[in-house]
């Protein structure tokens, strides 16, 4: 189908590419447009192993919801969500638990109207508009509220999310008081591109960004940076390591981790 047959949401600019539709391109999907597949074809020009890395990203969303479910844990909130996949959190999460509550947060206009359509017949998700940097909000919205019980522990996914919140914009806090207003025994799960392996690749990339977001600020950052992230909470073995090194399926899926450079963790709130 071609863009002009694809009908956007009213008032949506197709011309300007975006985050979300360039993340669906890379994982091979159609709800992206023009722009976005000349921005994500410069990505891939300087880092073509990002479309494999897209993909990495959602098989530890699975292993994730599937380690927290053995733990008890049925309530998730996912927060700068993207673009509807094969396999979303609900999905997972509901195949193993049906009665698991799943609340997907964005602020992009055109995957929360997808969520809304996906989601119309599942009582047990929703979709909210929001975003991390106004935690007080997110956590009050009513829609959200209505599905999840923050008595009661509460996993927070930001899956890719936080690589795009400069430091100006101090993220950090924003998860810090995402992590004061859960009960204990919540978890914060965290995908974030480094570049230790690739620092040669930064510079390049963070300008496509920089020109993608309308922003002048790089927020790029190292594994060791993205570990504050964690503060004042307990890692779940084996820790913030390289994607495919998390509890990894297979030996085989695990093999030359540093290739894949985004890191993943889970940390669990030990105190209320």
């Amino acid at each position: 189908m071609s863009d002009a047959a694809r009908r956007p949401p009213a008032g949506l600019d197709t011309s300007v590419p975006n985050v979300a539709r360039m993340n669906d391109y890379f994982l091979g999907g159609k709800d992206n447009f023009a722009a976005d597949r000349r921005a994500a074809e410069a990505v891939l020009a300087i880092a073509p192993e990002i479309r494999t890395m897209a993909r990495e990203v959602q098989a530890f969303l699975g292993r994730a919801v599937r380690h927290l479910i053995e733990r008890g844990v049925t309530q998730f909130i996912a927060i700068g969500t993207g673009l509807p996949s094969r396999h979303n959190v609900h999905q997972v999460a509901q195949s193993l638990d049906p009665a698991a509550r799943v609340v997907y947060v964005t602020d992009d206009p055109l995957v929360f109207s997808h969520a809304l359509a996906l989601l119309a017949t599942d009582p047990r998700t929703g979709a909210v508009r929001g975003d991390l940097l106004h935690p007080d909000e997110l956590l009050a919205d009513p829609g959200l509220r209505r599905l999840i019980d923050l008595e009661r522990p509460v996993a927070i996914l930001i899956a890719s999310a936080l690589q795009f919140i400069p430091d100006e914009d101090d993220p950090f806090k924003s998860v810090s008081l995402l992590r004061d207003s859960v009960a204990a025994g919540s978890h914060l799960v965290i995908a974030h591109a480094v570049f230790d392996t690739r620092p040669e690749a930064a510079g390049p990339l963070v300008d496509i960004y920089r020109e993608v977001l309308g922003r002048s600020e790089d927020a790029s950052r190292t594994r060791n940076q993205v570990l504050r992230f964690f503060d004042g909470m307990e890692l779940v073995d084996p820790g913030l390591v390289y994607i495919r090194q998390w509890r990894p399926d297979n030996a085989f899926a695990a093999q030359r981790p540093e290739k894949m450079w985004t890191v993943a963790g889970i940390a669990r709130k030990t105190e209320g």
